[in-house]
């Protein structure tokens, strides 16, 4: 593969993941100062401006780790694997829409179990192809565990 073809694939990967997070930002943004703010959470939540910080490094990892798998085996080899990334990519936008956009935690956490599982098994998709994409979703997919039980936490103090 050229140079210059591996550059544009890997602008291209950035590209989509960090439209994803600004479609799941539109849902984000303006709940945050109005019905998040006034929601009951547990001591150990985060401070908000964490979250950008870590999903902007998130997302680049993601990317980086799609492209090394579309690097290494190309887009029909590697189809399993890019489509399960396609398909958590979505439940992570979906799950944006549930908890900020249609405040509805419940939804939410119910939707991030399947997330979960969709990352675990894009996570395992992509060892198989390169290891070192695998170990890139690590954070993510401990991010995502924490982000449940947050989730989960703010569920049941607001039932």
């Amino acid at each position: 593969m050229s140079a210059t073809r591996a550059a544009f694939g890997l602008a291209v990967f950035i590209a989509v993941c960090f439209g994803a997070a600004f479609l799941g930002s539109v849902f984000t943004t303006g709940s945050i100062p109005v019905w998040y703010a006034k929601l009951n959470k547990p001591f150990w939540t985060p401070p908000n401006w964490v979250f950008g910080p870590v999903w902007s490094a998130l997302y680049l990892m993601m990317a980086f780790a799609v492209w090394l798998v579309w690097r290494q085996a190309g887009l029909a080899a590697a189809a399993l694997p890019i489509t399960l990334f396609a398909l958590q990519l979505v439940l992570n936008l979906a799950w944006s829409g549930l908890f900020f956009g249609l405040h509805m935690p419940g939804a939410a956490l119910a939707e991030i179990v399947v997330l979960w599982c969709a990352i675990l098994a894009t996570l395992l998709a992509f060892w198989r192809s390169t290891p070192i994409a695998g170990i890139l979703l690590l954070p993510y997919q401990l991010w995502v565990t924490f982000a449940a039980i947050l989730n989960f936490a703010i569920w049941r103090m607001n039932r």
